[in-house]
C-alpha cells in the first residue's frame, strides 16, 4: 500500500509534487527495556505512532510526511547498561539544526518532534533555534498525549504496563512473555526533595533497578496497549490536521 507521507517508502517522483507542510521527526533511544522488551522499544513506539498520526491526518486533507526516525537519546545514566548508546543534549541539538536547516528550503513550514524517550527533552533546544528558522518548532511526548491512568492499572516509568502493553499491539513478535519479565521495581532518593519530585536529579539506572525495569508489566495486554495507541494516534493527528491548517504568524487569539 503506498504510503506517501512516509518520507522513506516515497520516491522523488511523490515528493517534489506533494507540497508537504508539516514534517514529523519521530526520536527515541536506544536502551534495554526490562528484560522481555527489545532495544529499540522507543524507536519502535514513536515510528509507528508517527504513521498512524500522519495517515489519520492525511485522510482528512493535511499534507504530512513522517522523517526517518533518530534512534539514539539522552542516556547519560545507563552508560553501564551495555550497549545503551547515549547521545547528549548538545548532540541531539546539533543534529536538530541540520534537519531544520535542510527542511527549510523546501517548503516545510512546521516540525512537529515525537519523543518517545523520557531521557529526551527538546524545548530548549527549541527555544534556542526558533529565532534562526522560519520554521514553526513543536515537541510532542507521545505517550503523554492522552492520560494513561485511565489506560493502565499501573503505566510505570519504563519497560511497564504502558509500554509493554503498546509493543503487544503493534509489535508482538518482539516481546517476550511476561514470565521472562522482571518486576520493573525501582528504589527511591533517600533525599526527601528528590523522592517527592519537587526537586530534580537524574538517576543512575543500576543503582535504581536490578531488571532496568521501572514499572511492573504484570498487568500488561494487548488490548490495553491498542486502545491506548489508537486514542494516542488519534489525537495527535487531530492536533497535525489543525496544524498544518494554522497560519505560523497568527498563533494567537
Amino acid at each position: 500500500m503506498s504510503r506517501p507521507y512516509i518520507l522513506g517508502e516515497t520516491s522523488l517522483t511523490t515528493v517534489r509534487d506533494a507540497a508537504y507542510d508539516v514534517a514529523i521527526l519521530p526520536w527515541g533511544a536506544t536502551e534495554a527495556h526490562n528484560l522481555h522488551l527489545p532495544y529499540a522499544t522507543d524507536v519502535i513506539e514513536s515510528e509507528r505512532v508517527a504513521a498512524e498520526s500522519a495517515r489519520f491526518a492525511w485522510d482528512h486533507g493535511a499534507r504530512v510526511v513522517v522523517l526517518p526516525a533518530i534512534p539514539f537519546g539522552v542516556n547519560t545514566g545507563q552508560l553501564d547498561v551495555p550497549f545503551c548508546i547515549n547521545m547528549n543534549p548538545s548532540t541531539q541539538a546539533a543534529l536538530l539544526g541540520d534537519v531544520v536547516r535542510s527542511l527549510a528550503p523546501h517548503g516545510i513550514r512546521k516540525l512537529v518532534i515525537l519523543n518517545g524517550h523520557g531521557g529526551n527533552d527538546f524545548r530548549q533546544m527549541i527555544r534556542e533555534l526558533q529565532p534562526s528558522t522560519p520554521i514553526l518548532l513543536c515537541a510532542v511526548n507521545w505517550y503523554a498525549s492522552v492520560d494513561p491512568k485511565a489506560y493502565f492499572d499501573e503505566p510505570g516509568d519504563h519497560a511497564g504496563e504502558l509500554e509493554t502493553s503498546t509493543m503487544m499491539a503493534i509489535a508482538p513478535d518482539l516481546v517476550a512473555p511476561l514470565s521472562s519479565a522482571g518486576p520493573g521495581r525501582a528504589r527511591r532518593f533517600r533525599v526527601r526533595a528528590l523522592r517527592e519530585g519537587w526537586a530534580w536529579a537524574p538517576r543512575r539506572w543500576t543503582a535504581v533497578t536490578d531488571d532496568t525495569g521501572v514499572g511492573n508489566p504484570a498487568k500488561s495486554t494487548a488490548d490495553k496497549g491498542r486502545r491506548f495507541f489508537d486514542d494516542a494516534c488519534r489525537q495527535i493527528g487531530e492536533f497535525l490536521i489543525e496544524l498544518a491548517q494554522a497560519d505560523p504568524g497568527a498563533m494567537y487569539e
